[in-house]
């Protein structure tokens, strides 16, 4: 019996909390094969960016149809694309891949540091998210999409749907980064059907990757046949345990343990 199988297009995260090496992470952690294709090669530590080099179109477009056009994918998760160009190019292999596919809009690390050019955000709104199964921004990357700033619970409907606008079939605010709420507090909605949830907010300072932790989680759960709001709630559950048991790595912010299961 082969296993379902994910394909993470991203920039890879030397220190290894984030991008390609914490999607392959939490692609194995639940039971999903992981392929990656790399967009980006990134200098990364606990302290932030130091440098990130864009690879070229070609070499994107060869890794994605070398994995896809013998292996075959049962969804596709998207992280640092970094240029309107690799935007633009990925958005078409995803569109005539027949998976579904999770976008995560990265638009800055958690450092702050841009990974993402300002050029390339219209790519984003009428290129990428057209063809997104599930769109997973949090409240920073909805401001620079859309313009709409959310500062209560009762604003993340109004995020989701400027960010529907777009064409997303699905799409998931994370008000992790909401100040004051006790809890972190997600709104997935499809523009009729509504599922919000909940989890303890964990004083843990340790979360880097926690976005592409998240997206990646989605992406294996659409992959074992769930349906979107299922994967998203058991996404929802792994990330939370992952940000619980988030460690020291460095001088810095540390990064979530994607490995919190098997040490339980």
């Amino acid at each position: 019996m082969s296993l379902p199988r994910v394909l993470t297009v991203a920039g890879s995260d030397s220190g290894g909390g984030a991008g390609v090496q914490a999607d392959l992470k939490t692609m194995l952690a639940l039971g999903v094969h992981g392929m990656s294709v790399i967009t980006a090669v990134t200098a990364q530590n606990s302290l932030g960016v130091q440098g990130a080099w864009e690879l070229p179109v070609e070499a994107v477009r060869a890794q994605y149809r070398s994995v896809v056009d013998d292996i075959g994918v049962q969804a596709v998760k998207t992280g640092m694309l970094a240029s309107a160009e690799l935007v633009g190019t990925v958005a078409e292999l995803i569109s005539g891949t027949d998976a579904p596919a999770v976008v995560d809009p990265v638009g800055v690390s958690k450092h702050g540091d841009p990974l993402l050019a300002a050029s390339a955000l219209d790519s984003v709104r009428t290129k990428l998210l057209p063809v997104a199964a599930v769109a997973t921004p949090n409240l920073d990357e909805v401001a620079q999409l859309t313009g709409v700033r959310v500062h209560s619970e009762e604003d993340l409907r109004r995020a989701a749907d400027a960010v529907l606008e777009f064409g997303p079939r699905w799409v998931l605010i994370k008000g992790g980064h909401l100040a004051g709420a006790a809890d972190a507090v997600d709104l997935l909605t499809d523009g009729s059907a509504e599922h919000w949830l909940r989890a303890p907010r964990h004083d843990n300072r340790h979360t880097h990757g926690t976005g592409c932790t998240l997206a990646s989680a989605i992406a294996s759960g659409l992959a074992k046949g769930l349906g979107v709001p299922e994967a998203v709630q058991e996404a929802k559950a792994y990330v939370t345990g992952a940000i619980a048991a988030g460690f020291v790595l460095g001088a810095g912010i540390g990064p979530v343990d994607h490995g919190w299961r098997f040490r339980a």
